[in-house]
């Protein structure tokens, strides 16, 4: 996709010498758009963002057409954190809080208490899967890890920050033994690889681009770093969707539905804010098989 913004993109690493990869994410434009549809509070637009980060991190690794998605849920302020991102790298996102119980150095714990991660794979053609862990470390960071340790029983690790003007993440995943087979050494590689991350402070991780970044980290190592890719917000919300859902009530149920909201149903999409509107007539038209453009033209 050739039209994607160039500072909203992954970009993937390898180390010509040891058996790991790695994926570097930066996310601003789409950050920006997420978090102009609500008035989130900084925790949450900080946790926002690093999901967002982790999303864009695992489709950069993942090789699959469809859906991506990520939803945190809790019985704290924060409910519920969800990330869409697609296959086409179209991402978006949103958070529901309660304002009031949240306080400006609140932590993941205090704002998620008894939380879960679902991580959701959609594929255009083939099975649905899901992976659920517990929100039970320090970070959403910490997070990520435990999932991939606990359920893909891979060495991987994460990094994720972000700020309320760029998110931005880093993925280290270790490979099948091929250039290291001794067991030991492999080991042994993989400690010191993930040590040397573990020197990134967050502010050089948001402030600094890849190549430094890698060439702080990894500038005794040959690490080869490939072209980004590109990602960008964009809800797929529609008029159709919207329709389709009302159809799925059946004629009847859609008929009182409207006559309960005075005449017009309003389904408004919590990711973009945007509203779509219904009326008798529009209804009557959508159980006709008339499509789903509005008989005057003027709602959307």
């Amino acid at each position: 996709m050739t039209d994607l913004p160039h500072n909203d993109f992954t970009q993937r690493f390898i180390f010509d010498d040891s058996d790991a990869r790695g994926e570097l994410v930066s996310l601003e434009l789409s950050y920006a758009e997420v978090l102009a549809k609500h008035a989130y509070p900084e925790p949450v637009a900080q946790l926002l963002g690093e999901l967002m980060a982790a999303a864009a991190l695992l489709v950069g690794t993942m090789k699959f057409d469809g859906l991506l998605i990520l939803q945190a849920r809790s019985e704290g302020p924060i409910p519920l954190l969800m990330i869409e991102c697609s296959s086409e790298r179209d991402i978006r996102g949103l958070a529901r809080y309660d304002a009031a119980l949240i306080a400006a150095d609140a932590t993941l714990s205090d704002l998620m208490p008894n939380g879960v991660l679902a991580l959701t794979v959609d594929p255009t053609q083939g099975q649905r899967y899901q992976g659920i862990v517990d929100l039970d470390g320090k970070t959403l960071s910490e997070c990520f890890t435990n999932y991939f340790v606990m359920s893909q029983q891979v060495g991987t690790k994460f990094w994720l920050n972000a700020d309320g003007k760029r998110a931005r993440g880093m993925l280290l995943q270790q490979l099948p033994a091929d250039r290291i087979k001794d067991d030991d050494d492999r080991a042994e590689s993989w400690r010191h690889t993930i040590a040397l991350a573990d020197t990134l402070k967050a502010e050089e991780l948001l402030g600094l681009d890849n190549e430094t970044i890698l060439h702080r980290l990894y500038h005794e190592e040959a690490v080869r770093l490939f072209d980004a890719q590109g990602l960008r917000f964009r809800c797929s919300c529609s008029r159709e969707r919207s329709a389709n859902a009302l159809v799925s009530l059946g004629l009847e149920d859609a008929q009182n539905l409207v006559v309960e909201h005075g005449g017009t149903i309003e389904i408004d999409c919590q990711f973009c804010n945007q509203r779509y509107l219904f009326d008798a007539a529009d209804v009557a038209q959508l159980f006709a098989g008339a499509g789903v453009d509005t008989p005057s033209g003027t709602r959307h």
